[in-house]
């Protein structure tokens, strides 16, 4: 299968557009693991086995991972997603943007290294950064299109002098993104849900591709404004939410306390269909 098809079953089957974030902090663990970095693993797959159907992905954030020396976590973590949710699909939050050789090792280092279904990328260095991904069959990619942070006006908001139009930025990624990138019919975009204007004017740039709507949750981000914006029958949206759902308890109960929350926003973002 490749990754849009794992995308669609997974939302068919769990009932969800709701993405869960994996960004693993010790220093946020509940008290018996509280602080241990060696832990990250066992939190992060208590997580996974609590949400795993109401989910139409997994997100695992690699510094999270990198920054405690545990990128071996995170590989047991994927073989656990394989193992324990076949049917979620997993996107590795790296934000990777280099060229040439580097991009190649990047990629060999999500699908290979990693497993990862797809993986997200800055396409500010141009095409070359971005085709190195599409030669792995199957595999996705989702390019940094209107962030949820307020910096990402300095250049996404930005319009293009010279190109038909004067499109901004992000709408001309939207546009590259639907059209002449898209060689393997994998390639999303990653929109901010702090921005719902901005996910509509994306939506109607990019009518088919996949979304990545960060932003739910801690960050603010409406649910029923992000998806009547961008949800549409025949084009998927992965909503996410990360701490929220991770962090909804610091006692024991973590992984019930995270069902509870994850339960809450997955049928929210359904109803919102409507």
């Amino acid at each position: 299968m490749t990754f849009l098809d794992k995308l669609r079953a997974a939302e068919r089957q769990n009932g969800s557009l709701l993405c869960v974030g994996l960004d693993p902090e010790p220093t946020k663990f509940p008290a018996h693991l509280k602080g241990d970095a060696s832990k990250i693993y066992d939190f992060c797959a208590r997580i996974v086995d609590a949400t795993a159907d109401l989910a139409i992905a997994f997100k695992p954030q690699i510094a999270y991972f990198a920054a405690h020396r545990a990128e071996d976590q995170l590989e047991k973590l994927m073989e656990h997603m394989r193992r324990n949710a076949p049917q979620v699909p997993t996107i590795l939050d790296a934000k990777r943007g280099d060229i040439g050789s580097t991009a190649e090792q990047y990629a060999r280092e999500a699908f290979e290294r990693y497993g990862a279904d797809a993986v997200t990328l800055s396409p500010f260095m141009g095409f070359d950064s971005v085709e190195p991904y599409l030669r792995f069959e199957g595999k996705g990619a989702f390019l940094l299109c209107r962030t949820s942070n307020p910096g990402g006006s300095d250049l996404q908001g930005q319009r293009l002098a010279g190109v038909p139009g004067e499109p901004f930025l992000y709408e001309h990624v939207a546009k590259l993104a639907q059209g002449p990138w898209n060689l393997n019919g994998q390639l999303g975009l990653v929109v901010g849900a702090t921005y719902p204007n901005e996910i509509e004017r994306v939506r109607a740039l990019a009518p088919t591709v996949p979304l990545l709507i960060p932003g739910v949750g801690a960050q603010g981000g409406d649910a029923v404004a992000t998806v009547r914006a961008g949800w549409r029958a025949d084009a998927p949206i992965v909503v996410n939410s990360s701490r929220a759902i991770c962090y909804a308890s610091a006692g024991d109960d973590f992984a019930e306390a995270a069902r509870r929350e994850a339960t809450r926003t997955r049928d929210a973002l359904e109803a919102a269909k409507a």
